[in-house]
């Protein structure tokens, strides 16, 4: 008799890979959509209309500008994943296992501090004093009313503890379910968790990466040079 040949285990099925979080600002996307519109608006009618340089002069401002538009509104973003913090910048990208992440600092900016010190500002999420200080009178009306309501509680209590002997076994919880924090803010605390999480994790380490973004720079260097020379030829 022939012993049955073992049958291999079933392959398991791979794990899903974690997506990464991806923060933008929304205010600068849409300022970026619409600058766009207005350089495009403005260039191709110089173009159509425009007599002797003026088409030239006006592709050679439009390649200048347009990449610089994209740079400074729609290209920034901040990627959080569980191994790594990727920075993308106006023009560069910044990789940083979240090993190599000494700290996350706000003040009038945001900024990312490694352990070999050096800093990078998280262009796509900017610090808003406005809603900072909106968020800081929201919590002060959220806590006003959460004493007043406490202390209507604790004559209600009273009152009924006095007729019959309840005592004040009201609910004495605030009615607020955090401190109000800008929205910025809460994105930095989020980015602090997951540090705190991550930061010794055996796949969170690595070095620190930067590349420039040529993909930008090649065409506003392209732009700044023509308009140069159609200044200089005149």
């Amino acid at each position: 008799m022939t012993s049955p040949e073992p049958q291999s285990p079933a392959p398991q099925p791979p794990e899903p890979e974690s997506k990464d979080r991806v923060f933008r600002s929304v205010p600068a996307i849409a300022g970026g959509v619409l600058l766009l519109a207005i350089s495009g608006w403005l260039g191709i009618d110089a173009v159509i209309s425009g007599e002797g340089r003026t088409p030239w002069m006006a592709l050679a401002v439009l390649l200048l500008v347009v990449p610089l538009v994209v740079a400074f509104t729609l290209r920034p973003a901040v990627y959080a994943g569980d191994d790594r913090l990727r920075i993308r910048n106006p023009f560069r990208l910044v990789v940083v296992p979240w090993g190599q992440v000494a700290a996350l600092r706000s003040a009038y900016s945001n900024e990312v501090l490694t352990e070999s010190g050096a800093k990078y500002q998280l262009w796509a999420v900017p610090v808003s004093l406005r809603a900072r200080k909106k968020a800081a009178r929201r919590e002060m009306r959220a806590t006003a009313q959460a004493r007043r309501e406490m202390g209507r509680g604790e004559g209600r209590g009273s009152a009924l503890g006095m007729t019959a002997g309840l005592g004040d076994g009201l609910s004495r919880e605030p009615m607020s379910d955090g401190p109000a924090r800008a929205e910025t803010d809460r994105i930095m605390d989020e980015l602090r968790g997951l540090r705190e999480a991550r930061h010794q994790a055996e796949s969170a380490r690595g070095e620190v990466t930067v590349r420039w973004a040529y993909e930008v720079l090649g065409p506003a260097a392209a732009g700044a040079v023509l308009v140069l020379v159609l200044l200089v030829v005149g």
